[in-house]
């Protein structure tokens, strides 16, 4: 068994503790940040930790009403911005928080005036001393390159600080409870999507609202272990172009788990069947036609990490079907340092 797959199979150990670790740090943090009056947030993130950035700024917005975007550290470490961000909340994010770009970035946003925070996996980083704040993920020590487990506790702590900040009790008690649900997704059979991409070389990985964020990661999963050219897109946003792409048997991954958006992604997996794409549809019990099965997280907002812990044990076995080695990606390291 590789080591990926043995970490992304832990993930939900890895959220009780952080459950445990940080219910009272994000409840104090929450009441802090709605007393601060912030009009909006900034994140500062690369990989991985980025798709989880685009998770948090999705849940922001949409529970807060405040915009969020993320910040391209070349800004800072490139063009030398003068930033001017007082009433802002920076948020870095980071598994070892020792990338030059990441920490460089955030302080220059802390001098532009905005309140800060961490999201890393090392405690007592330097990008988390560079903060005000430092939350630890509690993921444990990730020897894997391909990030699972901390991936997903990244966008638990995501989850965590957003209901934390917006007072959302039903949301909170829904995290808690997930660990039991990530349990039964990491033992879901996804064997059709090993079967149908063991061959491939490109294809497309879609989804939508808050799930777009884990369509990124899976599109980069399927680059960095199995050498698929894997592109993501949203739902609204693939007949604008990427349409063209698609022949005769071009496989696309469609992620619809249950919630607001998933009508749209159905309706779109039956167009796709009809032009003849190879559509692997990830769905919950509740749809006929799906070819992978999704568990309900029990809420919306939580659905992503459900359809990634899935996701994840799927290509950990991809890649050893493909003849690869998923520990170890051709020229990749575990800790980037980029400026």
């Amino acid at each position: 068994m590789s080591l990926m797959l043995q970490e992304a199979q832990s993930a939900p150990d890895c959220l009780r503790a952080q459950w445990r670790a940080n219910a009272a740090i994000l409840s104090e943090l929450g009441s802090a940040l709605r007393g601060a009056d912030l009009h909006g947030a900034l994140t500062v993130a690369r990989g991985s930790s980025d798709h989880a950035a685009a998770y948090f700024a999705y849940l922001g917005m949409k529970h807060l009403g405040l915009p969020m975007a993320s910040v391209p550290p070349s800004l800072t470490t490139v063009a030398d911005t003068p930033w001017r961000v007082r009433g802002q909340l920076a948020v870095a994010i980071s598994q070892s928080g020792a990338s030059p770009d990441l920490i460089a970035t955030q302080r220059a946003l802390v001098d532009g005036g905005a309140l800060s925070v961490a999201l890393v996996n090392t405690p007592h980083s330097p990008l988390g001393e560079t903060s005000e704040h430092e939350i630890a993920l509690h993921a444990g020590v990730e020897k894997s390159v391909a990030a699972t487990k901390s991936y997903l506790a990244t966008l638990a702590a995501c989850a965590h600080l957003i209901g934390a900040w917006a007072e959302d009790d039903t949301l909170l008690a829904a995290l808690k409870a997930l660990p039991s649900a990530l349990e039964t997704a990491a033992q879901q059979e996804w064997q059709p999507a090993v079967d149908a991409l063991v061959d491939v070389d490109r294809m497309l990985v879609i989804g939508r609202g808050v799930g777009l964020a884990v369509a990124q990661e899976a599109a980069l999963k399927f680059k960095e272990t199995c050498a698929i050219q894997a592109e993501p897109f949203s739902a609204a946003e693939v007949r604008h172009g990427p349409m063209a792409l698609i022949g005769p048997g071009y496989p696309v991954l469609v992620l619809a788990p249950p919630g607001p958006d998933q009508p749209g992604l159905l309706e779109l997996a039956e167009w796709l069947e009809s032009i003849g794409a190879r559509v692997l549809l990830a769905a919950d019990e509740s749809v006929g036609s799906r070819q992978l099965t999704l568990v309900d997280a029990g809420h919306d907002d939580l659905q992503p990490l459900s359809v990634i812990q899935s996701f994840y044990v799927m290509a950990a076995r991809l890649a050893v079907a493909r003849g690869g080695d998923p520990d170890q990606p051709r020229h990749l390291q575990k800790v980037t340092r980029t400026l």
